[in-house]
């Protein structure tokens, strides 16, 4: 009897660490899934991101191009409206002379 306490304390001891491991394993593997799942939406996120700002340069291309042709037509036709002005100015001074 006298070595039969002894003996349930240290069963009690080694059942409640045993449980304690088992806890702190679980709260690891918690842990650990937890920070998987943030990876993963920070991953989704930033494909959405990258996604967002390609077609924000193609939409920022598209209107640096625009802008360019714009310009492009309204010099063509400044030159064109330079052409007719010669034109119109040379009429004058041959029409000055006769």
């Amino acid at each position: 009897m006298k070595y039969l306490i002894p003996v349930v304390l240290a069963a009690f001891v080694i059942v409640g660490c045993d449980q304690q491991k088992a806890a702190i394993e679980n709260n690891k593997e918690a842990t650990k899934n937890t920070i998987d799942s943030r990876k993963t939406a920070v991953d989704a996120a930033a494909k959405n991101d990258t996604k967002q700002a390609d077609a924000d340069a193609a939409i920022e291309k598209a209107k640096i191009e625009a802008k360019k042709v714009a310009t492009q037509a309204q010099l063509d036709a400044d030159k064109k409206k330079a052409d007719a002005l010669a034109v119109l100015e040379k009429a004058r001074v041959d029409a000055e002379k006769k």
